[in-house]
């Protein structure tokens, strides 16, 4: 019991602190106009942290704007943006999982498989990662439910 309930418990917090939301026309979470609220993606894989990016640096993506903190990050997400975009349009992982839209932490990462996660805070992302390859399966099934409709 206890176990759930820490696993429940950021989760519940998030969506009391913030509620849930609708994917409406935005498959990508947008904060302050920008994709993963400004942060280069293309760094979560090359530096393995999350680095702010530049207006200097920027691309469209799936009607979202996306920023990145040098040329060569920018070059790589326009030759193959599908790689770099983090899962779930960057919506929190843990709380797709169950079949929830909550915005994400930039400074909540993971990348696992090739793939960027992310997560509504840190703590969220505690408790996803100790069940992480079930929450990524049910999350592809909702996720997919999600942008189907």
């Amino acid at each position: 019991m206890k176990a759930l309930i820490r696993l429940i418990l950021p989760l519940l917090l998030a969506f009391t602190m913030l509620g849930c939301t609708s994917l409406g026309n935005q498959p990508v979470y947008n904060e302050g106009g920008y994709a993963v609220t400004g942060y280069d993606v293309v760094a979560y894989f090359t530096e393995n942290k999350a680095v702010k990016g530049s207006a200097e640096f920027q691309a469209e993506y799936q009607g979202s704007q996306w920023l990145f903190a040098s040329k060569e990050h920018l070059a790589k997400f326009e030759q193959s943006p599908e790689r770099y975009a983090p899962q779930y349009g960057g919506y929190c992982a843990y709380a797709m999982s169950s079949g929830f839209v909550v915005s994400s932490d930039p400074l909540a990462f993971t990348v696992f498989d090739d793939k960027l996660y992310l997560n509504y805070s840190l703590s969220v992302r505690e408790n996803w990662l100790e069940n992480r390859d079930q929450f990524i399966e049910e999350a592809d099934g909702y996720w997919l439910k999600k942008t189907s409709q």
